[in-house]
Formats: C-alpha cells, structure tokens, sequence
C-alpha cells in the first residue's frame, strides 16, 4: 500500500476547480454567485450559531465569565 503525503501534492491554477457556494435564501437554495452585491455582503458577514457557544453564553454570562 503506498501512502501519499498530502503536503506533496501540488496543483497549479489551471489545474484548480473552482466551488460554488450554495445557501438557503427564503426557503430554496441559491448559488451566492448569482447574489446581488448587498445581498452578497449580507451573505459574508454572517454570524453562524455554535451550539457550545449559546451554552457557555447562556450559563456564564451573568458571572462575569467570558465564551469563546
């Protein structure tokens, strides 16, 4: 079996597949490529739920302890 090192593989540009992002916008999914300019800002300054967060932030926040 031969293994290969990930850090050995190198690929050049033309090589390179680009990825589309898809996301949900008001109960379908759309690729963020065909997003208007505000929408796409909209989009990136997105903050995403963390379930460990929302725990610490709930319990901790009134004795003064800081979440991640």
């Amino acid at each position: 079996m031969n293994v290969v090192n990930i850090e050995d593989i190198k690929l050049a540009d033309s090589e390179r597949q680009p990825c589309e992002i898809w996301t949900r916008v008001m109960g379908y999914l759309r690729p963020v490529s065909e997003f208007n300019k505000g929408k796409k800002s909209e989009f990136y300054s997105r903050q995403y739920f963390t379930e460990k967060k929302a725990v610490l932030g709930c319990c901790c926040d009134h004795m003064g302890v800081a979440a991640e």
